[in-house]
C-alpha cells in the first residue's frame, strides 16, 4: 500500500511514517519544512519528503493519506484529498488500527514529563530484554529514533491530549485503549484547544472510559486534579506512587542529592533506584517508569541498575556545552510549572555561581497570556531572566514580570545571544527554555562564547 503523510515533519507524524515503513508500506510525505532530527531519520529510511503542499504530490496517487493535526481546511493538499475522494485517516486512528490493536499498550499521559517517562519506560523495558515498540514525542538518545515496531507484544506510546485532526477534535489518546496508563500530572494547558482545566479532565475521563477492567492506571497520589478525574468514574485497576504509606509505591527522596531514590512496594520490597536525571521532577518521572516496569517484569533490581546508562531525549534539561566554563542547557519547558521545576533542578543540584534563564514565549497558551500571572513566580529562582518577546504579543510582558528586578526583554534572537555572551561568566549556568526551535539559541550562544 502507498501511504502519503501530510505534516510528516512533526515528531509524531514522522513516527507514523517510520512505523508504516517498517510494516512494509510505500511511504511518502510532505510538509512546509522538515528539520533535523526528523529529516535525517526519514532520509535514512528512504522516505521521500516533498516540501510544501502542492497537489502535484498526488500525481502518484496514494492508496491512503494520513493527515496530521497541524493541517486544516483550506490547505491545498487537504482540499485535493477531499475533492478526489482519496481515503484518509488521522495519525492516531492509523496507529490504533495498524499497530496498537495487536499489542499490550503502555500509554504515558499528563501535562508534563510525557516524553521523559516514555523514554525511561522504553529503556527499562529494553534493559529487561523485552524489545518494546514505541512512538515518543522526541528522539531518545539510547535508541536514536522516535519510533520503532519492536519485537514483542509491548508498545509504549506518548499519549498526547492535543486534538487528533481537523475532522476529529477528540484528544489523540482516545484512540489508544491502553493496557497500562500512566498519568503524570494534570494542569491547564493548550488554551487554543481547551477552554478550561475541566475540559482537559473530561478528555482524560473519556480515555479512562475506553479502558478494560483488567487494565491498570498508575498515578501519583495527592494531586487534587487527578483525584477529581478518578471521581468521575474508573473501571480499571489503580496503583499509586507518592509519599503516603498507603501508596502502592512509597518514594523516599532523602538521597536525591546523590542521584538516588528509594522505592518501597506495598508488599514490603525495597528498591534502590539510581536516577540519571537532574531534579525532583525527574525523580518523580523515574518513579513512574519503575512502577510501569514492575507490572510486567520480575527481578527488578538488575534492570533498575541499568538506569545510569539512560540518556534522555534531546532538549530535556540537556547540557549541550560548557564554553569557557559556562554550562549551557537546552530545555523544552514552556509551562510555568515546568519552568519552575527546571530552574529549581539546576539551582539545587548544580554548583552554579549565577543562573541565567532565557525564555522564548512560543506556545499558544503562553502567547495568549493564559499563564501571565504565574510567569514571574515561575522564574524567581533565576538570577537573571532574559525573554525573547514574540511579535504582536497582545499583553504587557513587562507588567507581568515587574516583580522581578533582573529581567531583560528583547525582540531579536541575535540580541539574546549577544546579551548572554556579555553577562555569562565562568561558573554560571544558562538555560534556554522553549517548546519550539528557540531560534537555535543554545548552540548560537555556545558558538559565540567559544569565540570570545
Amino acid at each position: 500500500m502507498h501511504i502519503h503523510i501530510l505534516g510528516v515533519g512533526g515528531t509524531f507524524m514522522a513516527g507514523i511514517a517510520t512505523l508504516a515503513k517498517a510494516k512494509g508500506h510505500k511511504v511518502t510525505g510532505s510538509d512546509n519544512k522538515v528539520y533535523p532530527p526528523m529529516s535525517d531519520i526519514l532520509g535514512k529510511l528512504g522516505i521521500k519528503v516533498t516540501e510544501g503542499y502542492d497537489v502535484k504530490i498526488f500525481d502518484d496517487r496514494p492508496d491512503l493519506v494520513v493527515i496530521g493535526n497541524a493541517l486544516s481546511r483550506g490547505n491545498l493538499s487537504v482540499e485535493y484529498v477531499l475533492n478526489n475522494r482519496i481515503p484518509y485517516v488521522s495519525g492516531p486512528e492509523w496507529l490504533k488500527i495498524n499497530i496498537l490493536q495487536e499489542r499490550f499498550v503502555i500509554a504515558i499521559a499528563g501535562t508534563h514529563g510525557k516524553t521523559t517517562v516514555s523514554s525511561l519506560v522504553a529503556w527499562l523495558f529494553e534493559s529487561a530484554g523485552l524489545k518494546p515498540g514505541f512512538l515518543i514525542g522526541g528522539v531518545p538518545e539510547n535508541f536514536g529514533v522516535s519510533a520503532r515496531l519492536g519485537q514483542s507484544d509491548y508498545f509504549i506510546i506518548e499519549a498526547d491530549e492535543y486534538d487528533t485532526a481537523f475532522f476529529d477534535k477528540r484528544s489523540k489518546f482516545i484512540h489508544y485503549q491502553p493496557n497500562l496508563l500512566i498519568i503524570n500530572n494534570l494542569e491547564y494547558d493548550h488554551a487554543d484547544i481547551f477552554d478550561s482545566l475541566q475540559d482537559i479532565i473530561r478528555q482524560f475521563h473519556h480515555l479512562i472510559r475506553t479502558m478494560s477492567a483488567e487494565s491498570v492506571i498508575l498515578f501519583p497520589s495527592g494531586h487534587s486534579e487527578i483525584e477529581q478525574l478518578m471521581k468521575l468514574g474508573c473501571w480499571s485497576k489503580t496503583e499509586t506512587f507518592g509519599l503516603k504509606q498507603s501508596d502502592t509505591w512509597v518514594v523516599d527522596f532523602n538521597e536525591l542529592s546523590e542521584k538516588k531514590i528509594t522505592l518501597t512496594n506495598k508488599d514490603g520490597s525495597v528498591f534502590k533506584i539510581p536516577t540519571p536525571l537532574l531534579g525532583l521532577h525527574n525523580a518523580w518521572n523515574v518513579t513512574a517508569a519503575v512502577g510501569a516496569l514492575a507490572l510486567v517484569a520480575k527481578n527488578l533490581q538488575p534492570i533498575i541498575n541499568q538506569l545510569p546508562l539512560f540518556t534522555n531525549a534531546s532538549r530535556r534539561l540537556q547540557l549541550i556545552g560548557t564554553p569557557n566554563g559556562i554550562r549551557i542547557y537546552d530545555d523544552f519547558a514552556h509551562h510555568p510549572s515546568a519552568i519552575a521545576s527546571s530552574l529549581t533542578a539546576i539551582k539545587s543540584y548544580v554548583k552554579t555561581k549565577k543562573l541565567i534563564a532565557v525564555l522564548e514565549l512560543r506556545s499558544n497558551t503562553m502567547v495568549m497570556g493564559v499563564h501571565k500571572t504565574a510567569l514571574a513566580a515561575a522564574l524567581e529562582s533565576a538570577d537573571l531572566v532574559i525573554v525573547l518577546k514574540p511579535n504582536g504579543l497582545g499583553w504587557d510582558l513587562a507588567e507581568a514580570l515587574k516583580t522581578l528586578s533582573y529581567v531583560v526583554i528583547l525582540e531579536k534572537p541575535e540580541a539574546i545571544v549577544q546579551k548572554v555572551a556579555d553577562v555569562a561568566k565562568k561558573g554560571d549556568s544558562v538555560i534556554v527554555m522553549s517548546n519550539g526551535a528557540s531560534e537555535n539559541l543554545p548552540n548560537r550562544i555556545v558558538r559565540l562564547i567559544e569565540r570570545i
